[in-house]
């Protein structure tokens, strides 16, 4: 028997149950065959629009946005019936452990068909919360862009870089993108922020060049004081579909390269640039992509080759696991990474300055936001696009401002 066999009616008896327990609940809750019977045909349309997605999907075409569509439409309606399944199977244990404690005592056993409906209602009154976030999340929420601004203090800061302001964005992946005027909120977005740099930590693509065609003239209008800088992501290497031969796969990953130089950004592959300001000068290096599990082509020390060790630095490195595994620690204190690529997962819960959550915390320790340790920073960049999941979900577009500070 095929190994995929057995996972595959695993998938079939784990679909099969949840759905069983959300035609339940519907049907406890609503007389109306119609109601029933519509929330089926829907279910069984997603199901068989995802699949036939998938054994059509050709590796050769990269990440499309109809395989994103049929993704997001599967994991609106999944994960509301989750909170369904919860509610209902302990209801169900709770019934099962009530009526045996019955029997052994000789009781009489209660009717809970009430109960059951008011369990029901509850289920489905719950379950419109993250299926109403999904709505919106591919609506609009792919595109709520938010400004983080954060002042950053240190004190081998050169004096002329007192208030240097840098924008960071990150995660652009162009072959999702579907809406120009929203997109260029974005830009417009990015510019108003009037910062001295402007740094792209990678992903630009999703995996071919072409897909930034439509973009070049509009992303080429972002505008830096001092100069745009970037770096690639994992991404941009090609690495996530088939190519008729090795040649067109080389020639995609150039045509990725010359993108950057398109829209006016200095590409940093392994490299760094001095940037000056009054006969100062802070060090800013970049990285190929190095990621945990992932292409690991970055070279940290040919990036810092030539520069002084008691320079005020600042690194491009598209993942944060990078961080993590050979920055934080390194001889050569990196006083602020900026990284990206975990996008959050796009989806989450964040309440700011009080709680932050995502199940991208269990695989990335720095998975959002700023973090420090050993008195160095990274901010990891939320993503300015979205990739696989056609939205976002609690966990926003964003765009963030670092203000550097003398202590």
């Amino acid at each position: 028997m095929p190994r995929w066999v057995f996972p595959l009616l695993i998938l079939a008896f784990i679909i099969v149950l949840v759905e069983l327990y959300t035609f339940q609940a519907f049907k406890t809750v609503s007389k109306s065959k119609m109601v029933r019977f519509s929330f089926l045909f829907v279910s069984i349309a997603v199901y068989v629009n995802f699949f036939i997605t998938v054994f059509t999907y050709s590796r050769s075409d990269g990440q499309t946005p109809q395989f994103q569509m049929a993704m997001g439409l599967l994991l609106t309606i999944s994960i509301p019936k989750l909170i369904v399944i919860m509610l209902l199977f302990g209801e169900d244990v709770y019934r099962w452990v009530l009526k045996l404690i019955t029997a052994i005592s000789n009781g009489e056993t209660k009717s809970l068909v009430g109960r059951r409906k008011f369990i029901s209602q509850i289920a489905l009154g719950l379950a419109t919360i993250p299926f109403a976030a999904f709505i919106y999340g591919i609506i609009q929420g792919k595109y709520n862009y938010k400004v983080l601004k954060y002042q950053l203090s240190f004190k081998d800061l050169p004096d002329a870089f007192d208030g240097y302001t840098i924008t960071q964005i990150s995660d652009i992946h162009s072959g999702s993108f579907t809406n120009k005027e929203k997109i260029q909120y974005g830009v417009d977005l990015i510019n108003e922020q009037k910062s001295d740099l402007l740094v792209f930590t990678g992903d630009i693509v999703n995996n071919k060049a072409d897909e930034m065609d439509d973009w070049i003239e509009m992303f080429s209008h972002l505008k830096a004081k001092e100069g745009k800088f970037s770096i690639l992501g994992n991404h941009d290497y090609g690495d996530y579909m088939d190519w008729k031969n090795p040649q067109d796969k080389k020639d995609n990953f150039q045509a990725v390269k010359e993108i950057h130089k398109k829209i006016g950004f200095d590409l940093l592959l392994d490299e760094h640039r001095y940037l000056e300001k009054d006969g100062q000068k802070i060090a800013l290096l970049g990285v190929e992509n190095w990621g945990k599990g992932f292409n690991q082509a970055g070279d940290l020390e040919k990036a810092a080759a030539n520069i002084q060790k008691e320079d005020f630095k600042i690194l491009m490195t598209h993942d944060p696991s990078h961080w993590e595994y050979k920055v934080k620690t390194a001889d050569f204190n990196y006083h602020l990474t900026l990284s990206g690529h975990t996008h959050g997962l796009q989806m989450g819960i964040e309440i700011p300055g009080w709680f932050k959550w995502s199940p991208s915390k269990y695989v990335y320790k720095q998975w959002a936001g700023l973090y420090e340790e050993f008195g160095r920073y990274i901010n990891v960049n939320r993503g300015f696009g979205y990739h696989a999941f056609p939205g976002r979900v609690g966990i926003w577009p964003e765009i963030t401002v670092i203000e550097l500070k003398k202590a």
